[in-house]
């Protein structure tokens, strides 16, 4: 069990990242309408407002380079959670920036996972 979660949460994170570094017009695909978004420190709910959120981002390219995976079951039935930590290289930036970043991912009805909550925050000093 437990390799199969680190699994699924390690494949999870490498398209999640691929995904944000490459089409993040895509990655409202992976939310639902009941999922909640922290993005330093601001709160936001549904795939409408995660959506936008992210694609207003300061930023339009960067590269996410994960230094750590940690994945684990949650007390909902079939679901993940999965903490990532990495560092953030923007383009013109010289030094990258350390995150940290935590995921819940929930079973679908489809038989896939969506992210249920989704918290980030930069890590300074």
């Amino acid at each position: 069990m437990e390799e199969q979660v680190e699994g699924l949460g390690r494949a999870f994170v490498d398209h999640y990242y691929y995904l944000f570094d490459n089409d993040r017009s895509s990655l409202p695909s992976l939310y639902h309408s009941t999922s909640m978004l922290t993005f330093e420190g601001h709160k936001v709910q549904g795939v409408d407002e995660i959506s936008q959120k992210l694609n207003l981002l300061p930023f339009d390219q960067c590269q996410h380079v994960i230094s750590t995976i940690d994945s684990q079951p949650s007390s909902f039935t079939g679901g993940i959670m999965v903490f990532v930590s990495g560092s953030l290289k923007l383009p013109g930036e010289e030094h990258q920036l350390r995150f940290s970043q935590m995921f819940h991912l929930v079973p679908s009805s489809e038989g896939s996972f969506f992210v249920q909550n989704d918290i980030f925050r930069l890590n300074y000093g």
